[in-house]
């Protein structure tokens, strides 16, 4: 079973209602939610791509070079941009999310800087707020600039929201920014995301 699974049978307990730079607000984790969590940031696996057939493998390589034609001006060094890429891909999937809607995240939350800080302290691509490593990691805060750990954070986090809010996304998008109910970063994220489809 994938832990996404074992989190959106573990999602009761958890309760929370602006800026675009991933405001997460800290809430009262069950235990069997924060075990998910960790686990899905605990594992190991490389972002390689595995595909069990060949049509597959085609489709993936053929979304690779549209994105990577598309990010090149974000992303100028090539093997830069394409491991960023395989590990958005390889982190959306594993979490159940569509790549391109994490792709339209990272382009409202950090416009694609792993260095970017907002206001509030959130943290890398997806602007992950450091308290999160308290709660489901080891407690390094630096780890948060680390391009894997940054992604699978964030996408561990957007689909515990997105099973907390039953499906909704633009609820759990709200909530993954800490705007839950107003409508600024949701529309800003779906719009960004159909530049991504």
């Amino acid at each position: 079973m994938r832990w996404w699974h074992t989190l959106a049978f573990a999602t009761g307990v958890l309760c929370a209602p602006f800026g675009f730079a991933g405001n997460q607000k800290e809430e009262a984790l069950a235990d069997s939610i924060r075990l998910a969590l960790s686990n899905a940031i605990l594992d190991a696996r490389p972002p390689k791509p595995t595909f069990t057939n060949p049509a597959d493998r085609q489709r993936y390589e053929q979304w690779l070079a549209q994105m990577s034609e598309r990010l090149r001006r974000k992303l100028p060094d090539e093997q830069h941009r394409i491991e960023f890429l395989e590990t958005a891909w390889y982190e959306a999937r594993r979490a159940g999310l569509d790549p391109g809607l994490v792709l339209g995240l990272i382009q409202v939350e950090s416009a694609y800087r792993k260095y970017a800080v907002s206001i509030v302290g959130a943290r890398g691509y997806m602007q992950v707020m450091p308290f999160w490593t308290n709660v489901i990691g080891d407690s390094d805060r630096r780890k948060l600039f680390n391009m894997q750990t940054n992604l699978r954070y964030g996408c561990a986090i957007l689909r515990m929201y997105i099973d907390m809010e039953r499906g909704d996304l633009y609820l759990a998008l709200g909530r993954y920014n800490g705007s839950r109910g107003r409508p600024e970063y949701p529309n800003a994220v779906l719009k960004a995301w159909n530049n991504w489809k």
